[in-house]
This record gives C-alpha cells, structure tokens and sequence, in this order.
C-alpha cells in the first residue's frame, strides 16, 4: 500500500479538481466518487453489467466461417 500525500487542488471552469500522483492513479477512463462523512471516495468505475461493457466494444467487422450443424451429443451427468 502507498503512502498517503498531499495533493494539489485546483478548479476546473465551476468544478473542483484534483491532481492524482502517478502512484495512485486508477486504471480506464472514468471514476466513481462518493462522500462519506468529510471523506471523498474515489474508485475506478467498473461496468454494472456485461451487456454495458459489451456495448462500449467495437463491432466485428470480419466474416466468420460456415459452422457446421453437428447432431447434438448425449450428455450424462
């Protein structure tokens, strides 16, 4: 685990930011931040659900190969 330190913080046009130090920065490009008490939390943002992150994919542009249709296997258990 890293230290803590003291960051700089500055506006932004209205909104307050501030400068995370390389050692603390978070993967992708969007975060989640709540308030807990005087604390602000702030976490990487993961998709809520695979359809999301499925969505933000580029779509497949190359053709795939005939499948063939194979009769179905018997499956014991």
């Amino acid at each position: 685990m890293y230290p803590e330190r003291i960051v700089k913080l500055f506006r932004n046009g209205r909104s307050q930011a501030v400068r995370i130090p390389r050692e603390f920065a978070l993967p992708g490009t969007e975060a989640r931040i709540r308030k807990e008490g005087d604390r602000l939390i702030i976490e990487p943002a993961k998709p809520a659900s695979l359809l999301e992150l499925l969505a933000t994919l580029d779509p497949i542009e190359e053709e795939f190969g005939q499948i063939e249709d194979l009769p179905l296997d018997d499956v014991h258990l």
